[in-house]
């Protein structure tokens, strides 16, 4: 789409303050969208609401929380798309996983999807949509990886029921590889080679970026005929 194309949306973006949730806050407000960001740092969403060209608000909520999801629908009102790139990673070996810190991946990933279906659908608009963010470990689980693998593989199911319980709302996820967004910045100096190493290994033979992943995004909010579906953007990474 190209500028204004999306006046009169209403876009929910949850884990605004992230690299990915701000690159596509960008884009769709370029493109004419009203947006709502939402997530557990204020001053991150802030941040993110500067760098906006079009109308916003900032609501500040927690998706492991039923009460906070509630709360996000009253503040929200009617909209067109939401999407959630919200993650808990609960990374370790089994022996030293924090059952608490279990919970709480489950709750990001598995739990908090299904009560923003249930709070938020009635107020989804005509042609409306859900995406949520799944990941390659569900695909390519490694030691140490065990949490992440689950709950973003037991996401990937969600959403194929989601989208036919709430239908014709569609309900989609996006599952993106190793992108270079940021979060590998803190490698340091091994980074380079790190991400050198991972285009060396898959198909593509690149590392993703979060425009790559935002593209994407948009395909599954816009394509009217895509639903229960996850869209792999991890450079063919699960296939190697």
């Amino acid at each position: 789409m190209t500028t204004q194309e999306r006046s009169g949306q209403r876009i929910v973006v949850i884990g605004a303050g992230s690299a990915i949730g701000r690159q596509l806050a960008r884009t769709a407000s370029a493109e004419g969208a009203e947006l709502v960001l939402a997530g557990p740092d204020l001053g991150k969403l802030k941040e993110t609401a500067g760098e906006l060209t079009g109308p916003w608000r900032t609501v500040e909520f927690d998706i492991t929380d039923d009460a906070s999801a509630a709360r996000l629908a009253d503040e929200t009102g009617p909209f067109d798309h939401l999407v959630s790139t919200a993650a808990v990673p609960a990374n370790g070996p089994l022996a030293a996983l924090d059952p608490a810190d279990v919970r709480r991946a489950f709750a990001a990933k598995v739990i908090g999807p299904l009560f923003l279906a249930k709070h938020l659908a009635g107020q989804a608009r005509e042609g409306g949509s859900f995406t949520f963010f799944s990941g390659v470990a569900a695909w390519r689980p490694a030691p140490e990886r065990t949490v992440m693998a689950t709950t973003n593989g037991a996401l990937a199911f969600l959403v194929q029921a989601l989208a036919v319980e709430i239908a014709p709302l569609r309900v989609n996820a996006v599952s993106p590889g190793i992108v270079d967004s940021g979060a590998w910045d803190k490698l340091g100096d091994a980074k380079p080679g790190f991400l050198r190493r991972i285009a060396d290994t898959n198909p593509a033979r690149r590392v993703g970026t979060a425009d790559d992943v935002v593209k994407a995004v948009l395909f599954a909010m816009d394509n009217p005929y895509v639903t229960g579906t996850v869209l792999h953007v991890d450079g063919g990474a699960r296939l190697a």
